[in-house]
C-alpha cells in the first residue's frame, strides 16, 4: 500500500473517509436511506489533501469476485471528484457488468486506489521489460496504436509471474498475449495507495 515519494501519502484514516464516500455515493444513487456524502462530516471532506489532483480508481468485489472497477489514470480532477465519479462508474457503468443493485451493495467490498502520476518506462526488448517491472509495486499501462489497457498493482496478487501479468494485460488491450515480447509496446508505470473498508 505504498506510493512513490513524488505524491502526498494519505493516512489510513483519510483512506477510510474516501472508502466511506464511495459507498455513500453509490447508496445515494440507489436512493437508499441514510445515504450520501451528507453522512460524512464536512470537516472531513474539507481535508486539503483531498483537493490534490490525482488519478483514482474504485473497485467493487462481492465474495472476492470483481463486480466493477473504473477509474482515471491521469490527474485531471481532485481526489474527491474522482472517487465520487468512479464510484458511480464502477457500480453502474462498467460495461462488463449489469448495474449494481441495493442488495448487492450490502454484500460488496469497496476499495479505492490513489495513483501516482504515470511515468514512461524505457526498455529495449521483452526480456528487459521483465527485469524492469516490479511485481506488487508497479501498475502498468500498455499501448500500441489504438489499443490500450492497464492493470493496477493489486492484479499481481492474481498474476504474480511477470510473464503472466503482461500476457493478460496484452489480452485485455485486445492484443496477442505475446505482444509484450516484441519490445514494441508503449509502457508506463505508476504506484498506488489503496484502502479497503474496515470490517
Amino acid at each position: 500500500m505504498t506510493a512513490e515519494k513524488d505524491s502526498t501519502e494519505l493516512t489510513e484514516n483519510q483512506g477510510q473517509i474516501l472508502v466511506h464516500l464511495a459507498r455513500a455515493t453509490i447508496a445515494a444513487r440507489l436512493g437508499l436511506s441514510d445515504a450520501g456524502s451528507s453522512s460524512i462530516p464536512d470537516n472531513q471532506l474539507a481535508d486539503p489533501a483531498f483537493q490534490e489532483q490525482r488519478g483514482t480508481f474504485v473497485t467493487l468485489k462481492i465474495r472476492n469476485q470483481l463486480r466493477g472497477c473504473m477509474g482515471c489514470l491521469t490527474p485531471s480532477e481532485t481526489i474527491l471528484e474522482g472517487i465520487r465519479r468512479n464510484a458511480i462508474n464502477a457500480a453502474f457503468n462498467d460495461p462488463r457488468f449489469p448495474p449494481l443493485t441495493g442488495p448487492e451493495l450490502e454484500q460488496a467490498e469497496i476499495e479505492v486506489s490513489i495513483l501516482t502520476n504515470p511515468q514512461d518506462l524505457e526498455y529495449s526488448d521483452g526480456k528487459d521489460l521483465l527485469t524492469k517491472l516490479r511485481p506488487s509495486l508497479d501498475g502498468a499501462i500498455i499501448s500500441k496504436g489504438m489499443a490500450r489497457a492497464t492493470f493496477l498493482p493489486q492484479v499481481w496478487e492474481q498474476l504474480p509471474r511477470t510473464e503472466d501479468f503482461l500476457s493478460h494485460l496484452c489480452r485485455k488491450a485486445g492484443l496477442p498475449p505475446d505482444e509484450w515480447e516484441k519490445g514494441e509496446l508503449g509502457v508506463s508505470i505508476y504506484q498506488v495507495q489503496y484502502f479497503h473498508e474496515n470490517s
